[in-house]
Formats: structure tokens, sequence, C-alpha cells
């Protein structure tokens, strides 16, 4: 096997040991999260009772929590070390889903669904903290290591869900209930066994500065020009819903394609996932490489848009076919996105503030999933072909604004870090004009000459 290969790359990933347990761990961590994903709703409908009403206010209060998540694993790990927070958010799931197992009560489960989601989140954050923090500047690679397995992971956990549900019985159910359980179990033996890096800001300062602490460092919430690129970086991850709702519907109520296409989109993206993640990551290494991703997003979701519209009243093959290209292109665009999205997450926020940077960051992914359907099916699919049409060029406009943005903040970012070096101020920049709005910037990882513990 090729020495950058996959299998290779995991047997000896950025940031070591350390790295390959926590690979183990979210790989567990997904396989049963797959599990879940694919029982959920059948679970909440046929063993729980509840109609169509209840479990859509049940899903959505779970999302809406799911956006706190991220902002208060950020803020927690400027404090608090990341492994016992992780460890933490895998065990009140496990209360959580425990929970599950003996109440059936509407009342009783809202709050326990919307507890799961919020620790979900939160560990999704610090998750990536970890990463950012053991793997350095290679983080893109490591990006790409994870995305590989956890689609793995998920693929395993829905096969275990089919047999369970080919049984269909309660007792079926609540077994697929323990694996999920049983999965953060071992995600957080596994990271209790990993050492926690150093540096509670991501980054050991140079010889002879000092990283910025809790009490010093910038807020993300006072950074317009950070906030900005949060807020675009919202409808940049669209190609979840699209891949998750928007293909399915619009095959099943605007095409003559045949309903068994559906699990394809899935399956196709799964393979994909594993294999081109990486590839796709080293074309888009580093900061600036991620800026030209994020333009190539549009691009790629605006082709996958005009196939889907093109599609609209064909017959069988050629719908299937237009629709199985446009969710390659959907999956392109992923493939992209989950490059350029962390990367100029981490790059664009100040060293010693990325625990918190990062925590705001995390909120885009979660905001999609809350409004991502019913933008999709109360707008978009709503005007028709011309809805497709308009999202598509909607994103490509705001993939090619955000790789300009992010590529004049990282300019600024530069200037202000040679005035901090010059300066001695321990990697924390002076202030810079992003896109028009004033924006603290911090010399990054790559350019201050620091390293990551």
């Amino acid at each position: 096997m090729r020495e950058n290969g996959l299998m290779a790359q995991l047997r000896k990933p950025p940031g070591g040991r350390d790295a390959r347990i926590m690979l183990l761990a979210q790989c567990v961590d997904r396989t049963g999260s797959g599990v879940w994903a694919a029982a959920s709703v059948l679970y909440f409908t046929y063993v729980c009772g509840m109609d169509a009403r209840q479990l859509g206010l049940l899903l959505g209060v779970g999302a809406v929590a799911g956006i706190a998540g991220s902002p208060l694993a950020g803020r927690a790990a400027e404090r608090v070390p990341v492994r016992w927070l992780l460890i933490g958010c895998h065990l009140l799931r496990l209360g959580t889903m425990g929970l599950l197992l003996v109440v059936d009560d509407f009342a009783a489960l809202l709050p326990a669904v919307a507890l799961t989601c919020l620790a979900e989140r939160a560990a999704k954050t610090l998750e990536m903290l970890f990463a950012t923090r053991v793997a350095g500047e290679r983080r893109g690679t490591y990006q790409a290591l994870f995305r590989s397995v956890a689609n793995a992971g998920c693929a395993l956990g829905a096969g275990v869900a089919a047999i369970g549900l080919a049984v269909g019985t309660t007792a079926a159910y609540r077994a697929l209930i323990l694996a999920n359980g049983l999965s953060f179990v071992l995600a957080a033996v596994l990271v209790w066994r990993t050492r926690e890096p150093a540096g509670r800001g991501l980054v050991a300062a140079a010889r002879g500065e000092q990283a910025a602490g809790p009490s010093t460092a910038p807020s993300p919430w006072r950074d317009r020009g950070y906030l900005l690129f949060v807020l675009r970086d919202m409808p940049l991850t669209l190609d979840d819903s699209i891949l998750g709702v928007g293909l399915p519907l619009w095959l099943v109520h605007h095409t003559g394609a045949p309903h068994a296409v559906v699990p394809v989109f899935l399956v196709l993206n799964t393979v994909l996932v594993v294999l081109l993640q990486l590839r796709v990551s080293a074309l888009a290494e580093g900061p600036h490489g991620a800026a030209r991703a994020a333009g190539w997003y549009g691009v790629a979701l605006l082709a996958g848009c005009l196939l889907i519209a093109l599609a609209t009243g064909r017959g069988p093959w050629t719908a299937s076919i237009a629709l199985l290209a446009a969710a390659m292109l959907v999956t392109l665009a992923e493939l992209l996105r989950s490059v350029s999205s962390w990367e100029l997450a981490v790059s664009l926020a100040p060293p010693g503030a990325r625990a918190s940077y990062l925590g705001v960051a995390g909120t885009s992914q979660s905001v999609q999933k809350s409004v991502g359907p019913l933008l999709l099916t109360g707008v978009v699919m709503a005007a028709g072909p011309a809805g497709w049409l308009a999202l598509g060029a909607a994103t490509a406009g705001l993939g090619a604004l955000q790789r300009r943005a992010s590529l004049r903040r990282l300019e600024t970012v530069g200037a202000a870090g040679a005035v901090g070096a010059v300066g001695g101020v321990g990697g924390v920049g002076a202030v810079g004009v992003v896109g028009g709005a004033a924006a603290t910037v911090a010399e990054p990882v790559e350019r201050a000459g620091a390293t990551v513990a």
C-alpha cells in the first residue's frame, strides 16, 4: 500500500499515539450514532407512540439545544482539560440514552433528547479542539482521517440497526439503544487513555513569548470579522440537508426515478468520503488552500443544484442518472467543506483564544441542521426548479465571498503577527480590517513560529 494511503496514515496519524486512540474513540462513537440515527424516528413513532407533530417538536428542540453545545464547550475548554470534558459528554449521553429505556412520556423525553443533542454537539467541538492541539499544522490530514473513519463507523452502525429494525420488536429497539450506550462507554474509556495536550490556548507560545490566557484573550462575540465568517459558513454547510432531505424528497415527488435509488445516495456518499477525503484534503492544505476550497464548494453545489433542477419531470433512467450525479457533486462539496470550514475556523482565530473561537464556529453546523431542512422544504422546493437554481447561485456567490474575505483576513493576520513579533506581544496582533469590519487578529501557527503542544 502507498505510504500515504488511508491505512498507512491511520497507523501513523498526525499526533501519534494520542491521535490514533482518539480516532478509534471517534469511530466507536460514530458507530453508535449510526445505530441510533437509523432507529430513532421509528423508535419514537412505534415504541413511544408519538405522532408527527410531537416527533417534529422533539427533533426541533434537540436541534436548537445542540446549537448551545459548541460555544459552551469552547468556553469550558479554556478552563477545564478537554479530555475530562469530553469524557463527561460521553457519560452524559450515556445517562440520557439510559432514560429512554425507562420512560416513554413525551414531557420526560423532551429534556432527555435536548441534553443528548447538547452533549453530542459539545463533544464534536471538543474533539476538534483536541485534534487541533495534537495534530498542529497537519490538522487537515487528521480531519480527513476522521471523516473517513467516522463515515465507516456510521455505515457500520446503520448496518447493525438494520438487523434490529428487521426484527421490529420493542426488545430489538431497546437492544439498539443499549448498543449506542455501549459506544459511549467505550469511547469514554479510550479518551481516558489519551494524554491531555498542553496549553489551554491550544498553542504553546514560541520561545520568549507567552500565550494569551483566558483573562487576556479576545472574545469571539466581539470580533465582527470572525462572526461574519461564521455567518457565511452556515449556508456553506447545506450539503448535509440537500443530501439527507432535498434529494430524497425531490426524487419522490418531482421525478419518475424509482424509490430504491434513495438509499444509494447515502451509500455513494459514504464510499466517496472514505475513498477521496484524504486526496481532497491534500489539494486544499493550509489556510490559503482552505479559502480556495470554500470558493470551489459553491461551484460544486451550483452544479449539483443544476442537475437536480434538470431531473424534474424526467423518466426513471434519466432522473436516476441526473440525481446520482447530483449526489456525487454534493458529496464533492461536502469533502471541500470539511476541509475549508475547520481549517479556516482555526486559522482565522487568535491562537490564545481558539477554544472559545472554535466553540462559536461550531454553531454553524448546528444552525444548519435546525434551519436547513426547513429552508429546503419551505422555500427552495416550494419554488420548484427555479428554487434549486437560486440556491445554487446564492451558494456559489457566498463561496466566492467567503474565499475573498478569508484571504483578506489571512493577509491582515500576517501583518498583525509581524507587528506583534517586533513588539514582543505574546502572539496577539493588532486590530485589522476584514471586509470593512474591525477584527482582533493574531498570528497563526504557521507564521508565528509557535509549536502545537
